[in-house]
């Protein structure tokens, strides 16, 4: 088997595992991961031949990019504390905690490589956890701060860890230079961010087509990444805050086909690139094995008792910073952005998975430094790592399902519904309030204008079934036999549009936009 063929394996597998993953309950990452492993023992199956320095810049800016387009800056900006706490704080805890943990227990072990370590395994994977928080019908509030850790988060491991190699590598360490570095890397990445941002948008209205506005996006968040980094600022936060932008302003309430082929093509690279990812992960276990050759029992105990810290330590901040939280907001909101009562504390705990960014920055530790000595402990770095990432991504995500089934943490349902049948309602009015301004400008028939009324009243009622009272369940039976039999009569449509692309003399591209646009009507 050649790299090529290894990754049509993984694309395959991250297809097969959606379906595997919902039928026997577990997270589909976690099945890729063990599907890499799995790879990695087979004599067959090559090494993964891919420059560490490349993997965070490959896989990231797609990834981030589409868990982005799920969230808004909004919702970000409600869950600031909680975020706050756990993405920046909570790093730059972990990563002290275990910098001097393994200071201590692993010998010879500086300062600056300790704290490298630290900083690589200090960040959840936010793939991992909004792959697997999102199958798991939790409430929406522990999805949403899961997601604003997962993303924030990077940004300040990333930062610690490149200070930490450098100070390992040069021999010197300045805090003030150290604390400068994050500042600027910041302020350069969001500075990136919203001019890429600002520059896309405009691009879209300049584009117009559906399918080269969509291609745009592909490029923007790669864009985004390489040049922050090229300026010295974070790759990570770039992308974030082009994405949120775009996802603020970038789209058109018109714009149907764009918005419809762009929310399928994402959903492709998401679950492509994400299943890549973590196979790579368990392919990659290859690596931290050749390094605990003769030293299994040593190396072994090392990395248990930093999974330890790294899983401790992450309860024994939520706890408090779930209370802190609690007393900075108002009774009647904080309910919306915290863990209400220990149980969905546990789960935020235990949601804890590393994964992504760990294996590249673990992988990424240079070789020698500037004194051309080798990068200390490296070895027992990168192994110490990859037991972190293996028992968290695999044990937590394992056990992730029968905990949150265990403690019956469920989404509100209730909630959600009375949300949906307000946007229902909202845009039910909206539709009356505009046929009433066309009403005034224009001399509608009375049998146009009673038309238009019933349609205002069914796009509610196809946002919200349950909408109305019950003088009008009548009109919503009526409403489903005629979008019944509209279906079959779009479907006749289509399939005789269909079999005329083989009759000759056809000309497929035409055929194609006909049926592109029956598809566009059967949606409405």
């Amino acid at each position: 088997m050649d790299q090529l063929a290894l990754l049509f394996v993984l694309l395959l597998g991250a297809l097969i595992s959606v379906p595997v993953g919902d039928r026997f309950g577990l997270p589909a990452p976690v099945l890729m991961t063990l599907l890499g492993i799995v790879l990695a023992v087979l004599d067959f199956v090559p090494n993964v031949d891919i420059p560490p320095d490349l993997i965070l810049p490959i896989l990231l800016p797609p990834l981030l990019y589409a868990a982005v387009r799920r969230t808004s800056w909004r919702q970000f900006a409600a869950n600031k504390r909680p975020i706050f706490l756990l993405a920046v704080a909570l790093v730059f805890v972990t990563t002290l905690c275990v910098a001097a943990v393994a200071h201590t227990i692993v010998p010879g072990l500086p300062i600056a490589a300790a704290v490298a370590l630290g900083a690589l395994v200090a960040p959840p994977d936010p793939v991992a956890a909004t792959a697997v928080a999102g199958q798991l019908g939790l409430p929406r509030r522990l999805v949403s701060i899961l997601e604003g850790e997962g993303l924030f988060n990077d940004v300040t491991a990333i930062v610690l860890y490149h200070v930490a190699v450098a100070a390992a590598v040069s021999g010197s360490f300045t805090p003030g230079e150290a604390a400068l570095e994050l500042v600027l890397s910041a302020v350069v990445a969001v500075a990136v961010g919203l001019v890429l941002g600002w520059g896309a948008n405009k691009l879209m209205d300049l584009l117009g087509d559906a399918t080269l506005q969509i291609g745009l996006t592909v490029l923007v968040p790669y864009a985004s990444y390489v040049l922050a980094e090229e300026l010295h600022g974070s790759g990570v936060l770039a992308v974030l805050t082009t994405a949120l932008f775009l996802a603020e302003y970038g789209s058109d309430a018109d714009d149907v086909m764009t918005r419809l082929a762009g929310h399928t093509f994402w959903d492709i690279v998401d679950t492509l690139v994400t299943g890549v990812a973590f196979g790579l992960i368990g392919l990659e276990l290859h690596n931290a094995i050749r390094t605990a050759s003769g030293r299994w029992g040593e190396m072994l105990g090392w990395a248990g008792v930093i999974v330890a810290v790294v899983v401790f330590v992450r309860l024994a901040w939520l706890l408090p910073a779930t209370a802190l939280t609690k007393r900075m907001h108002a009774k009647r909101d904080y309910e919306e952005e915290i863990p209400v009562g220990w149980r969905e504390t546990v789960i935020m705990w235990w949601s804890g998975m590393r994964g992504v960014a760990s294996v590249a920055l673990a992988l990424a530790i240079p070789l020698e430094t500037e004194s051309g000595a080798g990068f200390p402990d490296r070895d027992e770095i990168i192994f110490i790592a990859f037991g972190v990432i293996m028992a968290t991504l695999v044990l937590q995500g394992l056990t992730l399902p029968w905990l949150v089934k265990r403690l019956g943490v469920t989404a509100d349902s209730e909630r959600e519904k009375e949300f949906e049948k307000s946007l229902a309602v909202r845009a039910a009015k909206a539709a009356k309030q505009r046929l009433k301004e066309i009403e005034s400008a224009e001399e509608l028939p009375e049998e146009l204008s009673e038309q238009m009324q019933r349609r205002a009243f069914e796009i509610g009622v196809r946002i919200y079934p349950e909408m109305g009272d019950e003088e009008r369940r009548e009109a919503r039976r009526r409403l489903k036999r005629m979008r019944r039999i509209q279906g079959e009569m779009l479907s006749a449509a289509r399939h005789e549009v269909l079999a005329a692309r083989s009759e000759p003399g056809a000309d497929p591209e035409v055929v194609d936009r006909v049926l592109r646009h029956l598809d566009v009507r059967s949606l409405r």
